[in-house]
């Protein structure tokens, strides 16, 4: 990993964590009503841990695409037998962390910083990261009639997804990383940082309210099929260009208590990432008709191709990537010192990795002691 030094003398960041404090101030993201499988159970299938149902969460877009295709290909159901697979779809990580909380899901999809944030609000007893799922799929895309380069960035209006959300902590940290001054709350300084929802970004951009955004696919691709450049991909930023973006998290008490459970949806997450970086132009069709499914509208092929050729899918949760977002986070001010041993339990992970010939994976020492 690059000394924060190094980062400085090349002008770039690499943080991606969410402040604990500004999570307080961001409102919670709506779901969808809990969904079936639409899989049929094969005949003579069992229950995995006497369990009526598993219920997955997830978000509806490209980054969760791992989701996206278990849903559409019928892995998750395949693994759970006789157990049925139920899916909710969520808009924001605060909502899915609490509906994690409550019970109201079991297992779920979900970015680096509502992960750090679930973990050390609960003092450690809430969830555990047991896999990863995806890489990448975060740009800067902006108006190149108002920006052709990183120091005409300055004075403009950049719009990020949320305040404190992960794309927001990465521009504002970047920012600082250039010199210039924004005050974290108001958004305002050398740079305005315009909080707005990724729903209705493609609209701001078309108006002209905003010059361009700090945004995860598919919104950056959305911008740059209404004329927008990229001027920067987040994924440049890193060592092997990876960072993490999406986790598989999952309740400890559903963990202790259904185990098998908890491998047979990983099993399937595996077979996902396995189809998908095998198979990928199918693979980003099935993607696109899950989220068809899910929200009533597909992706225009113009912005599905570039989105979907940003995004990494990989088993790996990256963990030594999700800790330094969260000590670049500390040293910018905008995090207390998180406590994030034992985030992280790889062991079932590991041993569908080992049945599968694959070598483990590494929790850069935040696992379960």
């Amino acid at each position: 990993m690059p000394t924060r030094s190094t980062l400085l003398r090349r002008g770039v960041t690499a943080v991606t964590a969410l402040p604990l404090l500004a999570l307080a101030a961001c409102g919670y993201g709506s779901q969808a009503d809990e969904k079936p499988s639409a899989q049929k159970v094969a005949a003579g299938a069992q229950k995995i841990d006497g369990l009526d149902k598993v219920k997955i969460g997830y978000f509806g877009n490209l980054t969760h695409a791992t989701a996206l295709v278990g849903v559409q290909k019928g892995f998750f159901q395949k693994e759970l037998g006789a157990t049925e697979a139920k899916y909710q779809i969520f808009n924001a990580g605060p909502s899915e962390i609490e509906a994690l909380n409550s019970g109201s899901i079991d297992i779920g999809w979900i970015g680096p910083s509502p992960a750090i944030n679930g973990y050390t609000k609960s003092k450690g007893k809430s969830l555990r990261i047991v896999a990863g799922s995806a890489s990448g799929g975060v740009k800067l895309v902006v108006n190149p009639k108002k920006i052709t380069s990183v120091k005409d960035v300055k004075g403009k209006k950049i719009a990020t997804p949320q305040l404190g959300n992960t794309q927001d902590v990465a521009f504002l940290n970047w920012i600082a990383e250039q010199g210039w001054k924004v005050d974290a709350q108001s958004g305002k300084g050398d740079v305005s940082v315009v909080r707005t929802d990724n729903k209705v970004t493609p609209d701001a951009y078309k108006s002209g309210s905003i010059d361009g955004a700090w945004v995860p696919e598919p919104t950056a691709s959305k911008l740059v099929a209404q004329g927008a450049k990229v001027l920067l991909d987040e994924a440049d930023l890193w060592p092997d260009k990876k960072f993490v973006i999406t986790n598989v998290i999952v309740s400890q008490k559903f963990l202790k208590e259904h185990p098998n459970a908890v491998e047979a949806v990983l099993k399937a997450s595996l077979e996902a990432n396995k189809w998908i970086n095998a198979n990928p132009d199918e693979a980003k069709a099935a993607a696109n008709k899950q989220l068809e499914a899910d929200s009533g509208k597909a992706l225009p092929a113009k912005v599905l191709d570039p989105a979907w050729k940003s995004i990494q899918f990989t088993n790996d949760p990256l963990a030594s990537t999700l800790n330094t977002e969260a000590e670049h986070a500390v040293k910018a001010g905008l995090l207390k010192q998180p406590k994030l041993d034992g985030i992280y339990d790889l062991t079932v992970l590991n041993k569908v990795l080992k049945a599968e010939g694959q070598p483990a994976v590494d929790d850069a020492g935040l696992g379960v002691k």
